[in-house]
């Protein structure tokens, strides 16, 4: 699978792959332009144990189930309630996976960050481990290059770990404003013409953020 990716893209992942060797099994967070990351991250990343939680609809692939179970994804009904899958990745975390998780919950597509959702602030509480901010740029043009026989360079960057600092589950309007500050994050990370509805708060300080 590696080598198939090497062929279609020009990926650099020193620095994300770096970020790992520096910390125990965290959550990942990054922004979700096309399918390709997880596969990416794993195989680049490999010999540590990195698998993802990836929409339950993708099962519905032969080539893409055979794909996300070789590499222990598990799976998330993005239209049903959300605490199993959350409670199979703790686990996984607890068996030393880190563990990748999109906040968008869907493709961009175009590389602009979009809005997160906040299950993932209840995702990060329950499994009690430092999060990874990442953002990667260059997957938005890997059709278009692939018809025109080009590869992709695709970079990913790493930011600082932090922890979310809320000893109890936060109502909603706290929810947002840590959604807020997670995002932006990944945002900093990003060129400023994609960081979307999260270029303004990229620099501001954070509240409930703490990081290591």
């Amino acid at each position: 699978m590696k080598g198939i990716l090497n062929v279609i893209c020009k990926i650099d992942c020193r620095e994300f792959v770096q970020a790992l060797k520096n910390n125990e099994p965290l959550l990942i967070i990054f922004n979700h332009i096309n399918f390709l990351e997880v596969p990416i991250l794993v195989t680049h990343s490999y010999p540590l144990h990195v698998s993802g939680l990836v929409k339950s609809e993708t099962w519905n692939n032969p080539v893409f189930s055979f794909i996300f179970n070789t590499y222990k994804a598990v799976p998330i009904d993005r239209k049903g309630a959300f605490s199993e899958s959350f409670k199979k990745v703790c686990k996984k975390i607890e068996s030393g996976f880190y563990m990748c998780v999109a906040p968008e919950g869907t493709r961009s597509k175009d590389g602009v960050l979009g809005k997160g959702k906040p299950g993932i602030i209840q995702l990060a509480i329950e499994a009690n481990v430092p999060i990874l901010p990442v953002a990667h740029h260059g997957g938005e043009n890997v059709w278009k290059n692939i018809k025109k026989l080009k590869r992709t360079p695709f970079c990913f960057k790493a930011g600082k770990p932090f922890r979310i600092k809320c000893d109890t589950m936060p109502g909603k309007e706290e929810r947002e404003i840590i959604m807020t500050e997670v995002m932006a994050q990944i945002a900093k990370l990003l060129p400023e013409e994609m960081r979307g509805v999260y270029s303004a708060q990229a620099q501001n300080d954070c509240k409930y953020l703490d990081f290591i």
